[in-house]
């Protein structure tokens, strides 16, 4: 276990921005995330999580604290019983290695997986999912269980993308599962198992194999190359949809902002929902963009879009929106 000192953290976003961690770390076993949690308390330096760098965006100021990325805690063990496909997913693994095991058996799942960026642990995060009207369509509907390292921290207020303190001896080895059901699952969102980090995921399904899935899923990854800026550095969706009929690339669409571009920041000329890093953007570029879509969204419509984005690091002196 190696833990670096002011580590660049823009390689660890898909937009490919963000300032400098005072310290990081990336764990390979629940051994090194033990060593770096017991650094942290001992330093008194707050932790900050992040994994496959989709739907969040680090401050140009950096990260204070420990930043612990889970990248290399992957892997998948897989099993059949009873007639259905179970498997246990450590959460740094790539949602892509997750649709191959579906893949594989000719099953559903595949087909929404298809295309999504990030991690495993991410994807429950954000109960990710496709806008398309599919079974499955959301994480939600294929985890069974998540493993949670839970820990305290300063008494303050939990806020996601904010450093957490840790107040006491955390036992990595001792995860906490928690059931589908003991979860609070919602638009793009996982609550009920926070403050904490999650480790590992459950996920299955019926092997009820479907001999077309290979062909839907080349037609899903071509549609979605087609109408979806993937040259560029991106984090996926900015926005949530307000509701199925009223889709926020629409939305902004109609307020004349495709291809709007503040820096190398541009809301994309080929999906108004995507923001694209075209070479030497910045953070506050890119937030400033989503600031002035939501604001010009406000006015047209008068809906409030609601960010898919955890603004990670150091945001305390947010510059006013151009």
């Amino acid at each position: 276990m190696k833990i670096f000192t002011d580590h660049p953290l823009a390689a660890h976003s898909s937009w490919r921005v963000g300032g400098v961690a005072d310290s990081f770390l990336m764990p390979e076993s629940l051994e090194d995330l033990q060593k770096g949690l017991v650094w942290a308390q001992e330093q008194g330096v707050p932790v900050t999580f992040i994994s496959g760098g989709t739907n969040i965006l680090i401050s140009d100021r950096g990260v204070r604290g420990l930043v612990i990325s889970l990248r290399k805690m992957t892997g998948i063990e897989e099993e059949e019983r009873g007639g259905r496909l179970l498997l246990n997913v450590w959460a740094g693994t790539s949602k892509s290695e997750l649709l191959k095991s579906f893949l594989k058996r000719r099953v559903a799942p595949a087909l929404f997986l298809a295309g999504l960026p990030g991690d495993v642990g991410g994807g429950v995060v954000m109960n990710a999912g496709v806008s398309e009207s599919i079974v499955p369509r959301e994480f939600c509907e294929i985890v069974d269980w998540i493993e949670v390292i839970s820990f305290g921290h300063s008494g303050e207020p939990y806020q996601l993308g904010k450093g957490i303190l840790i107040s006491s001896h955390v036992d990595v080895q001792n995860a906490v599962r928690l059931n589908r059901d003991q979860l609070q699952w919602s638009y793009r969102r996982c609550g009920g198992w926070r403050p904490g980090v999650i480790v590992r995921v459950g996920c299955s399904w019926p092997l009820e194999a479907d001999a077309s899935i290979l062909e839907k899923v080349k037609v899903a990854n071509q549609r979605r190359l087609s109408l979806q800026p993937l040259e560029f550095p991106n984090c996926g969706s900015v926005f949530k949809n307000p509701s199925d009929r009223q889709r926020a690339g629409m939305l902004i669409d109609q307020c004349g902002l495709k291809g709007l571009r503040w820096g190398d920041a541009q809301i994309s000329e080929k999906h108004a929902n995507f923001i694209v890093n075209l070479g030497q953007a910045k953070a506050m570029d890119i937030y400033g963009l989503m600031e002035h879509a939501r604001k010009r969204v406000k006015e047209k419509f008068g809906l409030e879009l609601e960010s898919e984005i955890v603004r990670v690091g150091d945001w305390d002196e947010i510059h006013e929106a151009r």
